[in-house]
């Protein structure tokens, strides 16, 4: 099978060759290179109008020389589409993107898909993104991190589509670094010169905001303008902006890690192509016994050899686009995409079975968590304890670990107990030591949530976070992972929350425990409508009324 792909979504207009047979990737692209500033949107549609017909043309070339012969030089593997060039389909990005440029690449798909006489085939952007880190690692069902200019997310395959595990609550990962770039005069693309001047640079502390495993760059991005501002060295600040940044996409990528049980990690998106990020993934997977895999630098950033591999997926499961229905879509979310090339294949969380077997000593994303007999360990304690460390990270800077792992065991413990005493089941807090980073709590529950998910402990965690944000404070991280279940339903670990009476935060909470169900519940219909139930028992209807602008916002755009 021979794909024609085309892409350009946004600044690189790109045409690809995709033999399956040989898998072989021919690309041609012509990026898009403004001025001054960012990508102009009625530059960037030019741009295309004039690019994409030279890329396809090259293509198309490419594909005539070698139509006839395969990688081998068989001869006998000619071309059954009925065209000059042995191509069986036509991929293109259908969205996200913007919507100009779009608009272009899918009158050029059409016209190249009648002209040869091919099926059409829409691709959503960000699945190309994953899909070819899948492809080129032969990953089973990994969790994908997409760092890319205008997204950046986690997705994990289950129940047919492509969940989202965490997501930015405001603006790209790419976006989020060229508006300190063009803040301080420097052209677009930004990411590469923060790259570069963050050789030379020292730490910095700026904002770190991490909320289960969603992540928000606004604070840290106006933080990163004012140090500029106020005379910091800028060198200093794109050091401690990759630190900081990086740092919190390869938490969240931990957090879907531990959440799903999986052991395989993707990266995809123009910004992957960062060799500090890249470096902190690996390092954080070699630590937890994980795989990861980064795919070519040609194939991270946009290009249309990523679309012409996942179309070529999606015409072999018969999934293709008549042309009156193959309209774009600026706003294509990956997980409104019906991944029909996987039927039957495992989920992402296929690893919670094991993940839930009983053991006296579990990692998470943040700790090691061992169940002990405090006699055992020389304890004067009243029962059965566990002890949680916070570990050493160490992907992330020295000073900001410390900070982070100091902060955090300090909230647990506080907020631990001020839930216990507001009505919340938790453990008791029987020892801390900030210094190492450990508390020792009271054993609760049989199990976590994720591992035997049933409507009344979901309706139970509910009223419990109601309950929570009734007397000012949010649990952060109220994943599946985050609740244990036995006689009666406890929360625990509270290391990201802190205190606030803002309806948005307490919207957040529920966003992230329901995140969390989309990803692991073969049914999460009812689930969800048990969580709100609960909440509603005791919250307040302004917080399910946030809630609902969250789910909308669409921040893929």
């Amino acid at each position: 099978m021979r794909v024609l792909g085309i892409e350009g979504t946004a600044w690189a207009a790109s045409a690809a060759l995709y033999d399956d047979a040989a898998d072989d990737v021919f690309i041609e692209s012509d990026p898009y290179q403004p001025d001054s500033g960012g990508i102009h949107p009625r530059e960037a549609a030019e741009h295309m109008g004039e690019a994409i017909p030279q890329v396809v043309s090259t293509v198309l070339s490419r594909a005539a020389e070698t139509a006839t012969t395969d990688a081998g030089g068989d001869s006998d593997a000619v071309d059954h589409s009925g065209n000059p060039y042995g191509i069986d389909a036509v991929a293109f990005s259908r969205g996200p993107g913007l919507g100009p440029c779009l608009r272009t690449v899918g009158t050029a798909a059409r016209a190249a898909a009648q002209r040869l006489g091919v099926p059409l085939v829409g691709v959503n952007h960000m699945v190309a993104h994953l899909e070819i880190g899948r492809h080129q690692s032969g990953f089973d069902s990994p969790v994908c991190l997409n760092a890319s200019g205008a997204n950046a997310h986690l997705l994990g395959f289950h129940n047919g589509r492509y969940r989202v595990l965490g997501e930015t609550m405001d603006t790209g990962v790419g976006n989020a670094l060229d508006k300190f770039t063009r803040h301080i005069g420097w052209n677009h693309p930004g990411g590469p010169k923060v790259e570069a001047a963050a050789k030379d640079g020292e730490f910095i502390d700026l904002p770190y905001v991490v909320k289960g495993m969603d992540f928000s760059f606004s604070g840290i991005m106006s933080a990163a303008k004012q140090a500029a501002d106020d005379g910091e060295a800028v060198e200093d600040i794109c050091f401690s902006l990759q630190e900081h940044v990086f740092g919190m996409l390869t938490e969240v990528a931990e957090r879907a890690l531990s959440l799903t049980g999986t052991d395989e990690l993707v990266l995809g998106g123009g910004v992957g192509q960062n060799g500090r990020l890249q470096e902190m993934l690996e390092m954080m997977c070699e630590a937890r016994g994980a795989s990861f895999h980064a795919p070519d630098p040609r194939l991270l950033r946009d290009n249309a050899g990523m679309i012409a591999v996942l179309g070529a997926k999606q015409f072999a499961a018969g999934d293709t686009l008549p042309i009156d229905e193959s309209t774009v879509d600026p706003n294509f979310r990956p997980d409104q995409v019906p991944v029909t090339w996987r039927a039957d294949e495992p989920s992402v969380a296929r690893g919670l079975a094991a993940a839930d077997a009983a053991t006296a000593t579990q990692r998470g994303a943040e700790a090691v968590v061992d169940e002990l007999d405090p006699a055992d360990e020389g304890l004067s304690l009243p029962g059965r304890c566990v002890r949680k460390r916070r570990v050493p990270k160490a992907y992330r800077h020295p000073e900001l670990d410390e900070t982070l792992r100091a902060e955090r065991t300090t909230a647990e413990a506080r907020l631990t107990s001020q839930a216990r005493r507001a009505g919340v089941p938790t453990p008791l807090v029987w020892d801390v030591d900030t210094q190492d980073s450990t508390i020792w709590f009271e054993h609760v529950g049989e199990a976590d949530l994720a591992a035997a998910l049933a409507v009344e402990p979901v309706r139970a965690v509910g009223k419990h976070l109601a309950t929570i944000h009734e007397v000012g404070f949010v649990h952060g991280d109220p994943t599946t992972r985050n609740v244990r279940i036995g006689d009666r339903t406890w929360l625990i670990d509270f290391g990201l929350g802190f205190y606030t009476g803002h309806v948005e935060d307490h919207a957040m909470d529920l966003h992230v425990f329901r995140q969390s169900l989309a990803a692991t519940a073969n049914d999460p219909e009812p689930l969800t409508r048990a969580v709100l139930a609960g909440y509603r028992e005791v919250g307040s209807e302004a917080v399910l009324d946030r809630l609902a602008t969250i789910e909308d916002r669409g921040r893929y755009q």
